[in-house]
């Protein structure tokens, strides 16, 4: 079974030069897990009504195709991980974030902000709607796009505990040509980045529906 994971250093993807460590993983003195006596913690009362709902954070509806994204959060043994803080951002539908840095010569809408977050109920689940996010270009080489995609952040009981990736939609023909999703060198790890259209999450005359599942591993420091 080839690497599921992408090296830290991938040449196409132009980051990685700079962002890649040169020196071997320093493990603190206390152990990895230190960082949680005196890290900052997050609880319920933190969270909004509507911050999982991306389309209600404003007075207007924003523009674009509306969706609802939904799936388990599960450990490797494919139990739920309840209560844990997911957070996604994302652009709007035109394919702009709102950031200073984001000059991407498209619109950005007044009633999209493009953040959100929830905790996952008792089965690990959760569920955002938001608006379909549009490709956008990049610089990373001549004529670069990066498919639409949407950031996803898993929070464990302390801010130590962090995932951070991205899910994909079905049939997006940027794939082939996007060096961050081609780092992965597994095409089955490839595939699970890539959400499920489903008609069952569909709501009729609303939303369309996609299933998202996430899967946690160990951290290097455990392995």
């Amino acid at each position: 079974m080839s690497d599921p994971h992408p090296p830290y250093l991938h040449p196409p993807y132009r980051s990685t030069p700079l962002r890649a460590p040169s020196q071997p993983l320093v493990v603190p003195k206390y152990g990895p897990d230190a960082i949680e006596l005196s890290g900052p913690v997050f609880g319920e009362a933190e969270l909004g009504l509507l911050d999982n709902d991306l389309t209600k954070q404003h007075t207007g509806e924003p523009l674009g195709e509306r969706i609802v994204v939904t799936g388990r959060v599960l450990d490797s043994d494919g139990r739920p991980v309840p209560h844990t803080l997911v957070e996604i951002w994302q652009t709007n539908a035109a394919g702009r974030y709102i950031h200073l840095r984001d000059q991407h010569p498209a619109p950005l809408d007044p009633n999209f902000t493009g953040a959100g977050r929830c905790l996952t109920d008792a089965d690990g689940r959760y569920r955002f709607v938001t608006i379909k996010p549009g490709a956008y270009p990049w610089r990373n080489h001549h004529n670069a796009w990066r498919p639409a995609h949407i950031h996803f952040s898993v929070f464990g009981r302390a801010f130590g505990q962090r995932l951070v990736t991205q899910m994909y939609f079905p049939g997006d023909p940027l794939f082939a040509h996007d060096p961050i999703f081609g780092s992965i060198p597994d095409e089955k790890a490839r595939d699970r980045l890539v959400a499920r259209f489903d008609m069952d999450t569909t709501v009729p005359e609303w939303a369309l529906g996609y299933q998202w599942d996430i899967v946690l591993g160990a951290t290097p420091m455990e392995d």
